[in-house]
C-alpha cells in the first residue's frame, strides 16, 4: 500500500492552542515531521484552537483554575475538533492532559522530553531560601501552591494565572515578588535572560508529565499514526506511562496537588511522588524502582502506597 504523505494542496493539519508556548510546541511538531519525512513546512497546517482555558470572559484572574476544572480546560475544544474531523493531529502540553481519552483518540505519540524542572522567578531575590516571610509569590499551580506552604508556610501565595508572557509581566507590575514557571516553557521560548534559579527535583518535584509533549490522534487514522510513530521518544513514553498510571490511580483529581517524576537508568525506573493537602498542612511522599517496562505497574502500587499512608480521612477537605 502506498503511503500518501501531505503535501501543500492536502496538508496535514496541527491542532493547538494560541499561546506562544503551544504555537512553539506546534512548530516543534510540524518541524520533526518535516525532518523525518524531508517535507516543506508548506505540508502542515498549524490550526489554533481557542479553549475554555483561555477564554478570559468565562474565567475571572483570580478564580483558581480548579474551581472550574483544572483537567480538561485546555484540551476539550481541541479534542472535539479532532474527532470532528476538524485536525489531523493535536499537540498538547502533557502535564495539562486528563489520563483518559476520549473515545475514538489516541495518544501514542510522545517527543522528547525536556527539563522536567520547576524555575523559581524573582527580579530582587535568588532563591526560595531568600525570601523573607510574608513575601508574596504568585502561583496558579495547585501543586506549586501547596508545596510552597508546606516548606515555607510564612510565606502569602496569591493566584497567578495567564500565559508565560503575562506572569511575567505581573512580576515587573510588583503583583508577587517571586513565582514559578516550567524550565521547559522558558527553554522552548528562548527566554534565557529571564532572572531564573532552577529548582532540584529534591526540593521541588514537579507535576506529573511536566515538560513532555503529546501528540494526538485519532484512533483510526492509520496516516497520522505511521507518521507520529517515526518521531515518538520511547523513553519518555515509559517514564510517563508510569507518572501518569500513578496520577489515575490517585484520582488525579483537579483539586488535588499531586508532583511525580519517573526517571531511567538503563533499564530500571526510579518513580518519586508527593500527594499533599491544598493549604500545604500535610505532606506524603514516597519512591519506588522497578524494571521500566512495569512502569504502570510501578505507578499504582506507589499510588496506593501513599493513599494508605495519607489515611483514609485525607480527602476529607473534598467536600
Amino acid at each position: 500500500m502506498t503511503r500518501v504523505l501531505p503535501s501543500p494542496d492536502q496538508p496535514l493539519r496541527i491542532g493547538t492552542r494560541g499561546s506562544p508556548l503551544a504555537l512553539a510546541q506546534a512548530h516543534e511538531t510540524r518541524d520533526r515531521l518535516c525532518d523525518t519525512f524531508a517535507l516543506s513546512p508548506e505540508a502542515f497546517e498549524i490550526v489554533v484552537i481557542r479553549t475554555t482555558g483561555d477564554d478570559r470572559s468565562m474565567i475571572a484572574a483570580d478564580r483558581p483554575l480548579k474551581e472550574i476544572g483544572n483537567k480538561g480546560l485546555f484540551t476539550k475544544e481541541i479534542e472535539e475538533q479532532l474527532l470532528a474531523g476538524g485536525i489531523d493531529i493535536a499537540v498538547h502540553s502533557m502535564k495539562d492532559m486528563p489520563t483518559l481519552q476520549p473515545e475514538g483518540l489516541m495518544l501514542d505519540c510522545y517527543l522528547p522530553r525536556e527539563d522536567v524542572r520547576d524555575a523559581f522567578i524573582s527580579p530582587g531575590h535568588g532563591g526560595l531560601a531568600d525570601l523573607p516571610a510574608g513575601t508574596v509569590v504568585g502561583t496558579s499551580s495547585l501543586r506549586r501552591r501547596a508545596q510552597l506552604l508546606n516548606r515555607r508556610p510564612d510565606l502569602r501565595v496569591v493566584e497567578f494565572r495567564g500565559n508565560l508572557q503575562t506572569r511575567l509581566k505581573k512580576l515587573e507590575d510588583g503583583v508577587a515578588a517571586a513565582t514559578f514557571l516550567a524550565m521547559a516553557g522558558l527553554n522552548r521560548m528562548g527566554m534565557t535572560d529571564v532572572p531564573m534559579t532552577a529548582m532540584s527535583t529534591d526540593e521541588m518535584l514537579p507535576a506529573v508529565a511536566q515538560g513532555a509533549i503529546g501528540i494526538e490522534r485519532r484512533s483510526d487514522d492509520s496516516r497520522a499514526a505511521e507518521m507520529l510513530a517515526a518521531i515518538h521518544d520511547h523513553d519518555t513514553a515509559l517514564r510517563l506511562g508510569a507518572e501518569r498510571a500513578f496520577l489515575a490511580e490517585l484520582d488525579g483529581s483537579c483539586e488535588t496537588p499531586i508532583a511525580g517524576l519517573a526517571e531511567l537508568d538503563g533499564t530500571a525506573l526510579r518513580l518519586r511522588g508527593e500527594l499533599l493537602a491544598p493549604d500545604g498542612s500535610a505532606s506524603h511522599a514516597g519512591e519506588i524502582t522497578g524494571p521500566a517496562d512495569n512502569g504502570p505497574e510501578l505507578g499504582r502500587l506507589l499510588a496506593q502506597q501513599l493513599l494508605a499512608r495519607a489515611g483514609s480521612d485525607f480527602f476529607a477537605w473534598r467536600g
